[in-house]
């Protein structure tokens, strides 16, 4: 193998992966609105320019019923009518959360979040913002 080529860590902590393939489970468990699980992770891998992880959840995106426009527009949210004030919380959540800024300010965003989710859901939502930045840096450390 060649210096430069990319790790596998499917073979080398295989283990590992499948560990943390099943917080998804877990995640499923809980109820959150799978709409804005795959919101969450579109919005996280543009972010983090993972490519294979944009094709991936789009597809799965759109075979649970998601629409071409929406994903679309997910990378311009603030800009254009198509998410409701739960989703705009979420995808503000996740920005905050993938794309670290000391200057950004938590306190109002958990507010709005508050308005939307309970404690339960937000600690579901964090943790799936947490994972899929944590997938993307997987596929983007194969670049």
């Amino acid at each position: 193998m060649a210096v430069t080529s990319a790790v596998r860590y499917e073979q080398e902590i295989g283990d590992i992966l499948e560990q943390l393939g099943g917080v998804h489970k877990a995640v499923a468990k809980h109820g959150l609105d799978p709409r804005i699980i795959h919101l969450v992770e579109m919005r996280a891998s543009q972010i983090n320019q993972c490519g294979f992880c944009i094709k991936m959840h789009s597809a799965e995106a759109r075979d649970a019923g998601e629409t071409n426009e929406r994903l679309d527009r997910v990378i311009v949210w603030r800009h254009v009518r198509d998410f409701n004030d739960k989703e705009k919380a979420a995808l503000a959540w996740t920005e905050a959360l993938t794309h670290l800024d000391p200057k950004t300010e938590y306190a109002p965003l958990r507010a709005e979040l508050k308005v939307h989710f309970s404690d339960k859901e937000i600690s579901v939502l964090t943790t799936v913002v947490c994972m899929i930045n944590l997938w993307n840096r997987f596929q983007i450390s194969k670049h």
